[in-house]
């Protein structure tokens, strides 16, 4: 049977590879330079800790872990009988691949409470899982780079996260728009209606305007039991682009959806005497489908390739509560590490030195040549030359299009002749021009 892997997944060659760590730190250099620290955490949780974080759509899509040996034994047989999946789960499997990078982060954040100082400012790097539907851009094992900032309330973190954005897509290259809304406006827009009760309802329809339009999402609204009116109005109201016209629909109809523009005008005020390198978007259908956000809400949106959102994250002012730590507000955002490196490869913004493998290849004429060669290998190495010596002196042409095939920049020719004067022949594989070199001279040219 021909190998595969399971779809939603990749392998990646050596290039990619190089190219995805440029990538990782660029953010891993942004991160640091903000003063965030590193933590990880397993690639697994339990199952309690994970359900419940994502709203309806979210918990569908997370992987379950069976349990080990016979997890039949303890398997709920009204629940098989019946045909009950969702209640069968409960009884077989106790744990899951993490779907995020947040929710892992507060269960931490309650654990670790007395070790870490707050606010505590963290950075995490690491593989989640999605139980989706491929296609492109979305992937169901891909990385995440999230920063968060936690024990604090402050909206000066809200405008430190969103020049966090604007540092790290600016130094990719990648021009975006950066987004920004409020749960709490999305509240009020709910509350000012009267469908305070379908909130979450509104909140998931309104997450798809983009992708299936006004229409199919009054529809769906409605199928979600609101009323056909309050929906298009609801409509009507996402048609809004300024924060005082926002302000005359919640006036004496929605006190948190006042509090939202309160919150978003003090966010401006923290952000804007600092000029951006990308524009900056009030949104105010912005939903962001996760419904442990409580205030702010970012998404970012490459300009040049339609991809979806290559970034996103907001304010979360309770999800420490329900594992028993109340009163710790946190903010985060998370890269979308899959799809940025998507666009990068599309609009061809990685650097050629990002896929350079080596600085140098030594090709042997002889037997002689070869040990010789693999002598001052080491002596390169040691002076801190990336280098490699080719397996065997074979046919000059056979070792040279090896040299094309791994990108080596440059060749070491070494015959008798060289061997014996340790003077040897360098070739430059782009220019094709060749010197001569000792090997103060070849090392001194290479680290230049």
């Amino acid at each position: 049977m021909k190998p595969s892997i399971p779809k939603g997944t990749r392998d990646f060659l050596p290039q990619q590879v190089a190219k995805r760590n440029y990538i990782f730190s660029v953010i891993k250099q942004a991160f640091q330079t903000y003063g965030y620290v590193p933590i990880e955490t397993p690639v697994m949780e339990k199952l309690s800790t994970l359900t419940g974080k994502y709203g309806e759509e979210g918990d569908k899509l997370l992987f379950k872990i069976l349990n080990n040996g016979d997890f039949l034994k303890k398997a709920d047989q009204q629940a098989i009988a019946d045909g009950q999946s969702a209640k069968l789960v409960s009884s077989i499997a106790d744990r899951g691949l993490r779907y995020d990078l947040t929710v892992p982060f507060a269960r931490f954040v309650t654990m670790h409470q007395n070790d870490i100082s707050f606010p505590f400012k963290r950075y995490q790097i690491q593989q989640v899982w999605r139980a989706d539907r491929p296609q492109k851009g979305r992937y169901r094992e891909f990385y995440q780079c999230d920063a968060d900032v936690v024990g604090s309330d402050s909206l000066m973190y809200e405008a430190e996260l969103i020049q966090l954005f604007d540092k790290v897509y600016t130094d990719l290259g990648i021009a975006v728009t950066l987004k920004i809304n409020n749960r709490k406006v999305l509240y009020g827009i709910a509350e000012s209606q009267g469908i305070a009760d379908q909130f979450m309802a509104m909140t998931i329809s309104m997450d798809k305007l983009d992708k299936i339009g006004e229409e199919k999402v009054v529809a769906e609204m409605t199928a979600r039991d609101i009323p056909e009116a309050a929906a298009r109005k609801v409509i009507d109201i996402l048609a809004i682009d300024s924060l005082d016209k926002l302000e005359k629909v919640f006036e004496g109809t929605s006190e948190t959806g006042l509090k939202g523009i309160e919150e978003l005008r003090t966010f401006h005020q923290y952000l804007d005497p600092t000029p951006l390198s990308n524009s900056l978007k009030f949104d105010i259908s912005l939903a962001r489908g996760l419904s442990y956000y409580t205030g702010c809400i970012f998404e970012v949106a490459a300009n040049d390739v339609a991809i979806g959102s290559i970034g996103g994250g907001g304010r979360y002012d309770d999800l420490t509560g329900v594992f028993g730590l109340k009163g710790v507000s946190g903010v985060g955002i998370s890269f979308g590490f899959a799809r940025i490196y998507d666009v990068m490869e599309e609009l061809k913004l990685f650097p050629e030195s990002v896929t350079k493998n080596i600085d140098l290849l030594l090709v042997a004429f002889d037997e002689d040549c070869h040990r010789h060669g693999f002598q001052l290998l080491s002596e390169l190495r040691k002076k801190g030359i990336a280098s490699d010596l080719y397996p065997a002196p074979v046919k000059l042409k056979k070792q040279m299009k090896y040299a094309d095939d791994i990108h080596a920049p440059y060749v070491l020719l070494i015959g008798s002749k060289e061997m014996e004067a340790k003077v040897y022949t360098l070739k430059n594989m782009s220019s094709g021009e060749q010197t001569e070199v000792d090997l103060e001279t070849l090392v001194n040219k290479l680290k230049s």
